[in-house]
């Protein structure tokens, strides 16, 4: 058997005492008292494309981490203790990166590349300040669900991306210019968006044959004393989509809502809706021609089953029992 063991680690580069992922949880903690210290760590010694979920438990903590799950981290559950004080922390910036005129794709603070992947009661934060582009959480992938967490930048703090379908629930999301970006089809259920600056919500860059692209659901846009000419979104690329539904919107949302960044061809390609949405914000009267106010029939369709739904054998969804 000591033979058995020695070849292994001599071929294939084992080591004796690693923490093998057999089990189903690591705990990370600071002061020493889980399996590892650092969550990144934790991370890296979780089993490649596992069957069945993992999770890691994450303590209260402030976290200076650049993290990553990689694509082979599939099935991955990171939770925190709590929200409020289990934080994940890093001030990357466009030009600390400076990797050319893409840098902003480099500045996350925790990166998601795998499928089926679940953050839960996390503060995520690119610490840097208004410094331009500066990504808290990005997530390229599919069914990937982030539920009850804080997400804390300025320009640009998530960029929600990829051609997958990802679920934010009970989130609050900060931040000044673009502070939600990306391609994917993402929706946003309950949760706060506040603004910092008097700027845009979203850009979205959806491609142009998918059906849905941000749709935000009895959601509340609040802001600070500094904002308060805020549109509700932009186009990053032509076919942007972006829905409201049930929101309420403060004063700082702008009666136009939307502005179409010098793309005037954006008007007909695009997609900018909202569906009763409440507040001073609202003026359904004053939007851009070019948007559209959906009717009863219209938002039947907007559904959580209709925009996040797979074809699958089990009876409950990805975006079910978070």
């Amino acid at each position: 058997m000591r033979l058995l063991i020695f070849l292994s680690i001599l071929v294939f580069g084992l080591n004796p005492n690693a923490v093998t992922s057999e089990k189903s949880t690591f705990t990370v903690a600071l002061d020493g008292s889980g399996d590892f210290k650092s969550i990144q760590e934790a991370i890296n010694q979780c089993q490649s494309f596992p069957y069945e979920k993992f999770t890691i438990f994450i303590k209260n903590g402030v976290y200076k981490e650049k993290i990553k799950v990689h694509e082979w981290n599939s099935n991955l559950q990171l939770i925190g203790e709590s929200q409020e004080k289990t934080i994940i922390t890093f001030d990357d910036h466009f030009k600390k990166i400076n990797l050319g005129r893409n840098s902003t794709f480099f500045t996350y603070t925790m990166l998601v590349e795998a499928n089926d992947v679940l953050l839960k009661n996390l503060t995520i934060e690119n610490s840097l300040g208004e410094v331009g582009q500066a990504i808290a959480l990005s997530v390229t992938s599919t069914r990937v669900s982030v539920v009850n967490c804080k997400l804390l930048g300025n320009q640009d703090t998530l960029y929600a991306s990829g051609i997958g379908k990802q679920f934010y629930k009970d989130c609050y999301i900060e931040g000044t210019v673009d502070f939600i970006f990306g391609s994917a089809t993402a929706y946003f259920e309950n949760c706060q968006l506040h603004s910092k600056s008097d700027s845009f919500i979203t850009a979205s860059s959806t491609p142009k044959d998918v059906e849905f692209g941000f749709v935000f659901d009895k959601c509340k846009l609040t802001s600070n004393d500094k904002a308060s000419k805020v549109y509700l979104g932009r186009p990053w690329r032509i076919y942007a989509k972006t829905v409201f539904l049930n929101c309420d919107l403060g004063k700082h949302i702008l009666p136009e809502g939307w502005h179409n960044w010098s793309k005037p061809e954006a008007e007909k390609s695009a997609f900018y809706g909202e569906f009763q949405s409440t507040g001073e914000g609202s003026n359904a009267n004053s939007r851009v021609k070019w948007s559209h106010q959906l009717s009863k029939k219209e938002a039947k369709s907007y559904t959580k089953k209709n925009i996040l739904g797979e074809k699958s054998k089990s009876k409950i969804h990805w975006y079910e029992n978070l």
